[in-house]
């Protein structure tokens, strides 16, 4: 329903505004995803309260139409109920057929999507100042009356003036509302003032989904029925994931029906009256609940009146939608609300799982702890395996250093192999044994299709068998890429391999991720750096005194 929201108040805007400049008809879907995308990113940085905001294009809609209204009325008084038009507007199609029980629900159906909207208040009841629900019954009325007097008073006027709702396809359309603004007073300022506040309040009314709804998925994902980062409030304090989500899913149905608002109406239709039906549904069932605690209230037996009228009223109205629109995409809706309904429902119970598994309430057991068997991915002897090596041995005495054959094709492999060999006894065997340490080992693994995953997930199996009671830890040293374009210039083997060990990782295996920063230099380094400063300064300050002595003897 939100979703619908966001995609039929934006379509609804650009109708209003293709009518009042109709040379940017042909872009209306790209007008859409733009005001899409501007609502998304102004969401997505932060708004604060918006009550003023709305504020404004509210009164304007509200007070341009009132006038329009009392002007029309007046007119079609004065002039015996056949008002002559400032700007005609398009002839009405001729009749195809008498009028039947089926035309008239069809026109029902249609008609009831003005409803939609006065949830927003139920929704937003918390958001009222105290007491709250004196002020939400207030604006609820306000609502209510505003609304049954435009639809009666533009019904009234369209009947009077000849006007009749027209292809959005086609070009020169134009809105009912921009028919009825023209025939009343012309195309003069107050017609452009009435039609910009039109579209100001239509794509506010969108943005009301960007607030309503990533709260909603918050409340949701909390309770398990939706991914946990629809939780997760942003940098900027809002909720990014259901706001990018909303935006997205919003697009694609515009972008699936042409931006054109009469086939998304249908959907919003089933969407809207599904909820109110729920709604009254639910208060149904708490009066009842409330009427057998005090069997003989009568308020509560008048509450539950109206609210059992009105879960009735709205099923049937849903039932007339339902069937009445059923080939213009009512058919949809049908299939993606179970198919929503199955989604929660797994994701929750995938969560469950998942807190089954790990939720214990036995003691830490360290009756069998012992140090692991480190595992260190390297490609070549160098400062980045040094690190891993170093940190290696700090937790366990079997320290074993990984290297790959074939990475470079088999020649090159065995040079390179007999090469690391014999620097591996000098630079890493030798000093670890001055230390009194075990020396970590050297294990070289074949791989036919140069694909490190394989053979080292085999030789993390062939360990654990050796040794069932202790743990694999495999560390992968890896280079910190300061910059977007230094992605570009490493290979994504460290990726690959990790990714591959965390889908076969079971509750024996720990990796670790050993970071090397091109920032960041050793003492050593910085010392060296030093001194070569301190020599090209002497050899420059040599130089200057040279010259001097062969200008003096000059």
């Amino acid at each position: 329903d939100y979703v619908l929201n966001g995609a039929v108040g934006i379509s609804a805007g650009v109708a209003a505004l293709i009518s009042a400049v109709p040379e940017l008809h042909p872009y209306i879907l790209h007008l859409c995803l733009g005001i899409l995308a501007l609502l998304t990113l102004v969401n997505l940085r932060g708004t604060l309260e918006a009550g003023r905001l709305f504020a404004i294009p509210t009164y304007a809609f509200v007070a341009s139409f009132a006038v329009l209204l009392v002007i029309g009325i007046y007119k079609v008084a004065v002039s015996g109920g056949s008002p002559h038009p400032v700007e005609a507007p398009a002839p009405l199609p001729a009749a195809v057929g008498a009028v039947s029980v089926w035309i008239l629900l069809h026109a029902f159906a249609s008609g009831c999507t003005a409803m939609t909207g006065v949830e927003a208040v139920s929704n937003a009841v918390g958001a009222f100042k105290e007491p709250t629900v004196k002020y939400a019954l207030r604006t609820l009325t306000a609502i209510v009356v505003i609304l049954a007097s435009l639809l009666a008073g533009i019904a009234y006027l369209a009947s009077a003036y000849g006007i009749g709702a027209m292809d959005q396809t086609q070009a020169g359309y134009q809105s009912v509302l921009s028919q009825l603004v023209a025939a009343v007073v012309g195309r003069n300022w107050f017609y452009y003032v009435a039609i910009v506040s039109v579209l100001a309040i239509l794509a506010l009314s969108a943005d009301t989904s960007f607030t309503g709804f990533p709260r909603l998925c918050r409340v949701i994902a909390k309770d398990g029925f939706l991914p946990r980062p629809f939780a997760v409030v942003g940098r900027r304090l809002v909720f990014s994931v259901g706001i990018l989500y909303l935006a997205c899913a919003a697009a694609l149905l515009l972008i699936a029906f042409g931006g054109i608002t009469e086939r998304l109406i249908p959907l919003f239709a089933i969407g809207a009256f599904a909820t109110f039906t729920l709604s009254q549904a639910g208060m149904v069932m708490h009066w009842r609940r409330e009427l057998r605690e005090n069997p003989g209230s009568r308020s509560i037996r008048t509450r539950l009146l109206i609210n059992g009228v009105g879960a009735a009223a709205t099923a049937i109205a849903l039932a007339i939608i339902v069937i009445a629109k059923f080939t213009e995409g009512a058919w949809i809706t049908l299939i993606v609300v179970p198919m929503t309904i199955w989604l929660l429902k797994s994701i929750r119970r995938y969560y469950d799982a998942l807190d089954s598994q790990l939720r214990g309430d036995e003691p830490l057991d360290v009756s069998h702890v012992k140090p692991p068997i480190v595992l260190v991915a390297t490609e070549d002897w160098s400062r980045l395996t040094d690190k891993a090596l170093s940190f290696g041995l700090t937790i366990s005495p079997d320290v074993y250093a990984v290297h790959l054959k074939a990475v470079e094709g088999p020649d090159a492999a065995g040079k390179k192999e007999a090469a690391l060999r014999a620097r591996w006894a000098a630079e890493v065997e030798a000093p670890a044994r001055a230390a009194g340490l075990r020396p970590p080992r050297l294990v070289t693994l074949e791989s036919s299709y140069r694909r490190f995953e394989e053979p080292l997930l085999g030789l993390v199996e062939q360990l654990q068998k050796e040794e069932p009671e202790r743990v694999v830890a495999v560390l992968l040293p890896a280079i910190v890429k300061q910059h977007w374009w230094a992605h570009l210039l490493h290979t994504n083997r460290g990726r690959r391999m990790r990714k591959a060990l965390l889908k076969s990782s079971g509750p024996r295996l720990v990796i670790m991720t050993v970071p090397w920063s091109m920032t960041r230099q050793s003492a050593g380094d910085e010392v060296e750096v030093e001194l070569e400063r301190d020599f090209e300064r002497a050899e420059g300050e040599a130089v200057a005194i040279a010259a001097r002595l062969r200008a003096a003897r000059a």
